[in-house]
């Protein structure tokens, strides 16, 4: 069955960096497009990046523009989110999004 397994979250002080994985299975990674979302809380999910399935395009939300990176790699069926400059108001649940499938999101707190 499909499965997206997100990784690499976690507590970071304001200016610092993380990168996030996101592991793939069940279906043929390499043809589709995928995304990253996040959803702070008391709000509604929203999307952050996007990147198609060849990796030559991509789209960012203007909240992270120049500040986060999203990449894949097909021969590893894994995607990724390099985040960095991170403010406050990145915390938030990070998911991956693919072949109309979530994964069960990662959490990134930005806080000193």
């Amino acid at each position: 069955q499909v499965q997206l397994v997100e990784s690499g979250g976690g507590l970071v002080q304001p200016g610092g960096s993380l990168r996030l994985s996101c592991a793939a299975s069940g279906f043929t990674f390499s043809v589709y497009s995928m995304s990253w979302y996040r959803q702070a809380p008391g709000k509604e999910r929203e999307l952050v990046a996007s990147i198609t399935s060849s990796g030559g395009r991509t789209n960012y939300a203007d909240s992270v523009k120049g500040r986060f990176t999203i990449s894949r790699d097909n021969a590893k069926n894994t995607l990724y989110l390099q985040m960095s400059s991170l403010r406050p108001e990145d915390t938030a649940v990070y998911y991956c999004k693919g072949s109309g499938r979530w994964g069960q999101g990662t959490q990134v707190t930005v806080s000193s």
